[in-house]
């Protein structure tokens, strides 16, 4: 209880602090174009006078310098190097006329007088421009000097170290070792660290002890579990169809793919192309062409008398968002309509791009699993297969009966007659077989067929069974990419052919101008971003935000990177370690960077609210599905079976009826297992995306989102005090306490290990003592409450445990899996 109050005073004191800018201070008084001058031409020039060649105004460009050293159509020269007074852009920015000033007022985006300083001081220096950092070549950078090089555990923290020392701070204290187990546990497998694993880890006292944890969570299932929880909300994975009907989809078979290639610790350059162009690979496998369905996660719409060429152009946007998004962190999609106002992205490459993911029909389709869209694949599972090789190793011993028993009779006219239904023989026919005998064996012979027959009955009727999933598949001949005037379906201008964005990396000439091509352009050593994006993405997966603060925009719009030399020391480790993603993971949890405490002094919180120089460790709320199954794992509840079918949990009724066409949806909760799966198997609706979890800012997997938002709303509160899952897992893990032991202070302890991994401080055991005193008086004149309570939820109540003890005990651990601790990193 305390420490939930003090995180709320931490809270209003963060609340008080200015807004950070997203980027640090500069270190000196020098003029930078990439951290400086380029972030106040990008905001408030460059949508006007920026690469957009149609809806540039007054024939001036200012994103290149050749370009705004020219006179522009006014005659005046926008900028002369090493003299601002020459200069018409400072002219312009200085001017008090409302008819002169730039950016006009209408625009809303006044410059400060520091913005207009920067701009004097950068033209005086002679106004150097700098490629875009993010599009420079990936390099290995050398290691910096530092003062406390003791610090250090690997190369991270040396990185990291020379900032602070830079900026005049120290790192935090390491936590403590339990403390540390916790946040790794929770980050690597997206659940707790039970309390033998907690005295197992506090019993070695080796060197390598942090080693081995590391490399036991890293070869977990719940590992590739972890990672693929990571790896749905960018690729918008979700149970239905989305738009009005919503109908429901079978693409799940994806996502067990996603599980088994982290399960196997596959090559990042490896799990990208085959979700891109698996299908594409010399003679692909099941699994590969299934990998595909990556760029098929995306909305279908199932309403009839649509126009198919309409929706298939907002299909392929779809994925060119999501590829672009995902694997390159840049915002392709705004050049759909023009081209890009602040990127060096054209309209024309925008359609180039689009080009490698428009070959295929895109209609839609009945299926029994639900509603698709062509092409789709079955998917059978193990004992699907061995039913479908049972079923055709019947088929062939039947004809290969029904084959002899024919061959029995000799020249052509026989054998037809065999072969011929005996209701559809002619007289002819029939005499011609009883002229040679041939009654038992006509007799064997449709009895084969029957048998044949049935079997193709009992054949089809199982493969309806068999989920099928949408895939990627090339047409042949080839769909045609247009040019589109303002993006409209409608509006073609002329054709284009695949190809890639001239800025970032030339696509190889001996590569084939399809998804195959692309995925080989994505993962070459050379390219500028794929890397960068993906390490950037891990970074955040442990500290709650990335080098680069806007991991889903790597473009000139973007906030610069934090610390960008560990940016590429650690993406040029992943190309040189042969893109293995769990090496990177393993160095950041190692590092002492992570190691930090996360309780920041007065003085950090001062100089740096966000943690951008990661002067203290990470802590922040668990996201959605990481809270609900900690519960059920604490609790005894979780079912931790991999991979299948989605199921559906506890869910508030009527939801799916107030959003379905005609209320025809309607949501049944599941029984047995079902309800205690790890939160990334539950059905994702996406017009109605499971409650609890959306309240802790899950998003509704309409559109790929690579960062989550992070809110805090009573509504959060409410759930984890009233919802089925928290109750009944409070429920099952008063059972376990009360079981295990008679006494109070015991009971406590073991709760807090569960839960906390950590014992009990005297006044907390004090503070909860109590509220079970009080329960239990309250529940003993109250039997009734007492048995409503401990009823939520499925499970089999304890008969052996008294039921006002239980339901003391009940709200006891209930007020434990509430507290900020419990659903924090720490």
């Amino acid at each position: 209880m305390r420490r939930c109050a003090m995180h709320i005073i931490g809270i209003v004191m963060l609340a008080a602090l200015p807004p950070a800018s997203g980027r640090a201070a500069p270190a000196s008084d020098d003029v930078d174009f990439n951290r400086d001058v380029r972030p106040i031409l990008s905001n408030h020039c460059w949508s006007c006078h920026g690469t957009d060649e149609k809806g540039r105004q007054a024939g001036l460009r200012l994103d290149q310098r050749e370009s705004a050293l020219r006179e522009s159509d006014s005659g005046e020269t926008p900028i002369v190097p090493y003299k601002p007074a020459a200069s018409h852009l400072i002219a312009r920015v200085d001017s008090s006329d409302d008819d002169v000033v730039m950016p006009p007022p209408s625009a809303k985006k006044p410059l400060t007088s520091a913005q207009r300083d920067v701009l004097r001081r950068w033209i005086a220096a002679g106004a150097p421009y700098a490629p875009h950092w993010a599009f420079t070549p990936i390099e290995r950078p050398a290691l910096p000097a530092v003062r406390r090089s003791d610090w250090a555990i690997n190369d991270i923290d040396r990185f990291v170290l020379a900032r602070l020392e830079q900026e005049g701070l120290s790192p935090s204290p390491a936590a403590d070792r339990t403390t540390w187990l916790r946040r790794v546990t929770l980050d690597l497998t997206g659940l707790p660290p039970t309390p033998d694993e907690r005295a197992a880890f506090l019993a070695d006292d080796s060197p390598q002890a942090n080693e081995t944890i590391v490399d036991r969570l890293l070869n977990s299932p719940r590992h590739a579990e972890r990672l693929t929880m990571h790896w749905l909300d960018a690729a918008r994975y979700a149970d239905t169809n989305g738009y009005n009907n919503d109908d429901p989809r079978t693409m799940w078979p994806w996502r067990d793919w996603v599980i088994g290639a982290f399960a196997r610790n596959m090559p990042y350059d490896q799990f990208i192309t085959e979700q891109i162009a698996g299908d594409l690979l010399p003679n692909p496998t099941l699994e590969q062409r299934i990998a595909t369905g990556f760029s098929r996660n995306h909305v279908i719409t199932t309403e009839g008398g649509v126009i198919e060429e309409e929706y298939h152009v907002e299909y392929v946007a779809d994925r060119v968002h999501t590829a672009s998004t995902v694997l390159l962190a840049l915002s392709l999609q705004c050049a759909r309509c023009h081209d890009h106002k602040f990127d060096p992205i054209s309209q024309r490459e925008y359609y180039q791009f689009a080009a490698f993911f428009g070959n295929l029909p895109d209609k839609s389709v009945d299926d029994a699993n639900g509603k698709a869209a062509d092409p789709v694949i079955p998917v059978p599972n193990r004992e699907q297969r061995e039913k479908l090789a049972q079923l055709a190793e019947r088929r062939s011993t039947l004809e290969e009966s029904l084959q002899r028993h024919t061959a029995q009779a000799e020249n052509a006219e026989l054998k037809e007659c065999l072969s011929t239904p005996p209701a559809a023989r002619s007289e002819k026919q029939r005499t011609l077989l009883a002229q040679h005998d041939l009654t038992q064996v006509d007799a064997q012979v449709q009895e084969l067929q029957k048998e044949l027959a049935d079997l193709a009955k009992e054949t089809a009727a199982f493969e309806g069974t068999i989920p099928r999933a949408m895939i990627m598949q090339e047409m042949s001949p080839a769909r045609s990419t247009f040019l589109l005037k303002a993006g409209q379906y409608d509006q073609r201008l002329e054709e284009v052919t695949a190809s890639v964005p001239a800025a970032l990396l030339s696509l190889p000439q001996d590569a084939p101008r399809n998804r195959r091509g692309l995925a080989r352009w994505l993962v070459d050593p050379q390219h500028p971003l794929t890397a960068r994006v993906a390490v950037n993405r891990w970074w955040e997966m442990f500290f709650g935000m990335g080098l680069v603060e806007t991991s889903a925009d790597f473009g000139v719009q973007g906030a610069l990177p934090s610390h960008p030399q560990l940016l590429d020391l650690m993406a040029s480790e992943l190309i040189s370690n042969g893109w293995n993603q769990r090496a990177i993971l393993k160095q950041i949890a190692l590092s002492a960077t992570y190691r930090q405490s996360s309780a920041g002094t007065p003085a950090q919180m001062a100089a740096d609210p966000h943690n951008r120089l990661l002067a203290r460790g990470p802590r922040g709320r668990l996201q959605a599905e990481i809270i609900r199954d900690c519960a059920l794992a604490v609790s005894g509840l979780l079912c931790e079976r991999v991979g299948g079918p989605s199921v559906k949990p506890y869910q508030p009724a009527g939801l799916w009826e107030d959003v379905s066409v005609e209320r025809r949806a309607k949501y049944e909760a599941d029984s047995g297992e079902g309800l205690y799966r790890r939160s990334m198997y539950t059905y994702w609706k996406r017009t109605c995306p499971p409650p609890s979890m959306s309240l802790f800012d899950a998003p509704d997997r309409e559109t790929c989102v690579v960062r989550r938002a992070s809110t805090n709303t009573p509504l959060q509160a409410l759930v984890l005090l009233n919802d089925p899952t928290y109750l009944e897992s409070a429920r099952k893990l008063a059972e376990l306490v009360v079981s295990s032991t008679p006494c109070e202070q015991e009971r406590l302890q073991t709760a807090f290990f569960r839960v906390l991994c950590r014992a009990p401080q005297p006044d907390e055991e004090k503070l909860l003592i109590d509220a079970c005193h009080k329960a239990a008086e309250r529940f003993r004149h109250n039997p009734a409450s007492a048995a409503e309570l401990i009823h939520v939820g499925s499970s089999a109540v304890d008969p052996s445990i008294d039921p006002v003890e239980l339901s003391s005990w009940t709200i006891v651990m209930s007020m434990l899996l509430n507290l900020d601790e419990a659903i924090c990193k720490p």
